[in-house]
């Protein structure tokens, strides 16, 4: 582009030499001038920021106290499985026990059924409980209805009926008939992250509108109903959960919103074999669908991460941060290959950490390699424990939690790290606009934030 300006003025300086040498009439002048002042405000427009986009608010599901499943319920229910013997039973409890997650974890209803329901029926009856009382929770706290909304993103990875998720909530609350409208599937973890990205990028083309995500996991269909232990692992981790987010661009929401996006940053790695085959959704050697989890997971979300933060740290981090890091590549390149590379301080200009809740070795790896502590992982193990894996919404009841423990405070900086299947990440860094009151009292932690922290069993 900057070839292209530069080309742009060579051309109409170029152009006014040639009016003077030539002593053409006043009017070329006038027009070259004219030609210029375009040039110059046409630069000016675009380079304008774009209208700040706010997280006016956001909620999350409290499941039904019906849904709630203990460890031993869960092994009980699995022991009168016909499809699994007894290796494979000890292996969910094996992986239930080293899981990090508590005894008030939730299943939608079908799941609790001897064998497990996943009829498309259940699936959007499931669909029916986890987003019809987000949406309305959040319509409520934001005080707004249906037809103020202008954008609306729905995502979940494994179940895409037809009409959409999207047309299902249009068709429930009346939307306006304007409303733009879209579905994500496949993005595994790192969906609701990813929806704040896209639904940036579309305010910056419809100014004045609101837009709310909406994401979930619908179980349902995702059960196993196999013995690929690869496979199994998904049916003992991930857990029943929702979250709605507002964002807006209206310039009047500066005082009314919560945070502010600071900036978002995506890569993704699907273009290596080896992270592409590390979480997929396949058959198994009796035709069974399931979601694999290969052995080299956590080793391609390492890859990918280091590439996600290595462009966030340029943007984010202060010199010094920056020259360190980039004196120890040097230095390891170059001078010492046994050298380990310097990992910046992101905490001098974050205060907050949402992380993947993929299980307690992935947090502590990931906390590990950013030198984070004990605190910065709390939301993520806590999350974990309370309410299991809950896919892309897990890091909305991280926020939650924070809120809840009023952590969070005016001017603090959140960062929200998605990582999902592809493999790919997302970035998401928020700052608080204003005071966060009475998060205790209200929300998914309102019951039980008084009990937490504490200490899962390892």
């Amino acid at each position: 582009m900057e070839p292209m300006k530069f080309l742009v003025l060579l051309v109409l300086s170029i152009a006014q030499m040639l009016f003077i040498i030539q002593h053409w009439d006043v009017p070329f002048h006038i027009f070259s001038i004219c030609c210029f002042l375009t040039f110059l405000i046409y630069e000016f427009k675009l380079s304008r920021p774009s209208s700040p986009v706010y997280l006016v608010d956001f909620a999350c599901l409290k499941p039904p106290s019906f849904c709630r499943i203990s460890s031993p319920a869960y092994l009980e229910h699995v022991r009168l499985f016909d499809f699994l013997d007894k290796p494979s039973v000890a292996f969910i409890d094996k992986v239930l026990t080293h899981s990090g997650q508590g005894e008030q974890t939730y299943l939608p209803p079908s799941l609790h059924y001897i064998p497990p329901k996943s009829g498309l029926e259940d699936a959007l009856d499931e669909v029916h409980l986890v987003l019809f009382p987000i949406f309305e929770d959040l319509l409520s706290r934001a005080k707004l209805c249906p037809k103020d909304i202008d954008i609306l993103i729905v995502n979940c990875s494994g179940f895409c009926p037809v009409p959409s998720l999207s047309s299902i909530i249009i068709n429930k609350f009346s939307m306006r008939e304007d409303v733009k409208s879209f579905n994500l599937t496949g993005m595994g973890c790192s969906a609701s992250a990813l929806a704040i990205d896209m639904a940036q990028n579309i305010l910056k083309t419809h100014r004045n509108s609101n837009a709310v995500i909406l994401s979930t996991e619908v179980l349902s269909t995702g059960w196993y109903p196999g013995k690929d232990r690869p496979m199994m692992v998904l049916n003992c981790l991930f857990r029943m959960g929702g979250a709605a987010i507002l964002l807006t661009n209206r310039i009047q929401a500066k005082w009314e919103s919560k945070y502010k996006l600071i900036m978002t940053q995506r890569t993704q790695r699907a273009f290596e074999d080896k992270g592409y085959y590390s979480a997929i959704r396949e058959e198994d050697s009796s035709g069974i669908t399931g979601f694999t989890l290969r052995r080299d997971l956590l080793q391609v979300a390492g890859d990918t991460l280091r590439s996600n933060i290595a462009i966030l740290g340029a943007n984010i981090l202060p010199v010094t941060e920056q020259i360190w890091y980039a004196v120890s590549i040097f230095r390891k390149k170059f001078v010492d290959k046994s050298t380990e590379v310097y990992v910046p301080d992101f905490k001098s200009v974050i205060q907050h950490f949402c992380l993947p809740t993929s299980g307690k070795p992935v947090i502590k790896e990931i906390s590990k390699g950013l030198k984070l502590g004990e605190v910065d992982m709390e939301p993520a193990l806590m999350t974990l424990h309370r309410f299991g894996n809950q896919s892309s919404s897990s890091l909305w009841y991280e926020l939650a939690y924070m809120e809840a423990k009023g952590r969070i405070k005016k001017g603090d900086k959140v960062w929200m790290l998605g990582m999902g299947s592809g493999p790919k990440c997302i970035s998401l860094v928020l700052e608080c606009c204003r005071p966060i009151f009475g998060e205790a009292s209200r929300g998914p932690w309102a019951d039980t934030i008084e009990e937490y922290p504490i200490t899962p069993q390892s």
